[in-house]
C-alpha cells in the first residue's frame, strides 16, 4: 500500500492511494501523523485497510484529493533520526583506499527533509552541490540489539531518499590536525598522530538536503529490497542507473549493526547508500552541480515511484 503525508485544503493530512494519483484522507478519527500510524501497529493499519476497502467499492465515500491539488510532505516528517550509510556501493569498492570493515553512517537532522516537488535550496557559499539516489527504510517498531534474522520484522516500509551533498562544504569542514593518543607502552605519556577528519553537519545536513518521498510503500509491497533498479535523471537526462543488489552491506545486517549502537525508533529512516554506477552515456552524479546547473532532479526506484525536486537559488 502507498501511504503519504501531504497538505490539502488548509491542513496537513496522511492518506493512502491505489495508483499514486488519487489520495484518500484517513480522516480525523485516524492517526494524524505517519509516526502515529506506525506506532499504532496492527490496530492502526486495520483502520487504513478498512478505509481502503470502502474506497475500493465507493471512492466518493472517502474524502480524497488528486495529486496535483496537494502539497507533498516527506512521508515521515519528524523522525528522531535519518541514518545514512556511507560508501555502501560495492560497484565502486575500488574507490575506497581505506575504510572500516563494518557499515559506516552519519545522521541527518529532520530539519533537512523536504518532500516530493519541494525545492532544494542552494546558496552561493554552498559551492558544488550534487544528488545521491538512495533506497530508504522506514523503521516500524523499536529496534535495539536486534539480530539480522529478525531485522525485517522491524521494517514498516520503503521510500526514496535523494541525499543532497556539498563536496565544497565537506572540504571546508575537514580538519588536518594532530590527534592526541596515549603513548604505546606508557599510558601516562601522549603521542600526536597525524589525522584527517570531517564533520557532516553542513555538507549533508543543511536545510532541504534530504529529499524524501514521494510516498512510502509498506513492507509487503517489496519482495526483495536488494533487487530494485535505481535511476537518477537531471533535467531529463539519465545520470546514473544501478540496482540495490550492489549495496555492499545489506538491510538485515545494517539494521542489526546500527541497533547495537543506537535505538531505532518507529518512523526513523535508514538510507542504504548511493547508486553510483555510471549511466551508459557516461558522467556521474558528482558532475551534476545543482548550484550551477539548477534542476529538476529526480530519483526513480522500481516498485516505489519517482521523487522529483527543483532547485531554488537563495541569495
Amino acid at each position: 500500500m502507498k501511504l503519504a503525508s501531504f497538505h490539502a485544503q488548509g491542513r496537513d493530512r496522511i492518506g493512502f492511494s491505489f495508483d499514486g494519483d488519487r489520495w484518500f484522507d484517513l480522516g480525523t478519527d485516524a492517526p494524524r501523523t505517519m509516526i502515529d500510524l506506525i506506532e499504532g501497529g496492527a490496530d492502526a493499519m486495520a483502520q487504513v485497510h478498512a478505509a481502503a476497502n470502502i474506497a475500493a467499492t465507493d471512492p466518493d465515500g472517502v474524502t480524497s484529493f488528486m495529486a496535483d491539488a496537494m502539497t507533498w510532505r516527506p512521508p515521515v516528517r519528524r523522525p528522531t533520526k535519518l541514518c545514512c550509510l556511507a560508501l555502501n556501493n560495492s560497484a565502486n569498492a575500488d574507490r575506497i583506499m581505506r575504510g572500516p570493515k563494518h557499515p559506516a553512517m552519519f545522521i541527518k537532522p529532520a530539519s533537512s527533509l523536504v518532500g516530493h516537488e519541494g525545492a532544494i535550496e542552494c546558496r552561493p557559499e554552498y559551492g558544488r552541490v550534487h544528488p545521491e539516489p538512495e533506497l530508504a527504510i522506514i523503521i516500524g517498531k523499536t529496534a535495539k540489539n536486534i539480530h539480522a534474522a529478525d531485522a525485517f520484522e522491524h521494517i514498516f516500509g520503503y521510500t526514496i531518499h535523494n541525499d543532497i551533498t556539498s563536496p565544497t562544504m565537506r572540504e571546508e569542514d575537514t580538519f588536518h590536525y594532530r590527534a592526541i593518543h596515549p603513548k604505546q607502552g606508557d599510558a601516562s605519556e601522549i603521542d600526536y598522530v597525524d589525522t584527517w577528519t570531517s564533520y557532516s553537519g553542513r555538507y549533508k545536513g543543511a536545510d532541504t538536503f534530504a529529499c524524501l518521498g514521494p510516498w512510502l510503500v509498506t513492507r509487503d509491497e517489496i519482495a526483495d529490497p536488494h533487487d530494485l533498479d535505481v535511476a537518477c535523471h537531471h533535467q531529463g537526462r539519465l545520470v546514473t542507473e544501478d540496482n540495490t543488489a550492489n549495496l555492499f552491506y545489506k538491510t538485515a545486517d545494517v539494521l542489526a549493526f546500527l541497533s547495537t549502537y543506537m535505538t531505532l525508533l518507529p518512523g526513523d529512516i535508514v538510507s542504504m547508500g548511493t547508486a553510483l554506477k555510471k549511466s551508459a552515456g557516461g558522467g556521474a552524479v558528482q558532475n551534476v552541480d545543482l548550484n550551477k546547473m539548477g534542476g529538476p532532479v529526480s530519483v526513480t526506484i522500481e516498485g516505489i515511484g519517482t521523487l522529483t525536486n527543483h532547485v531554488l537559488h537563495v541569495a
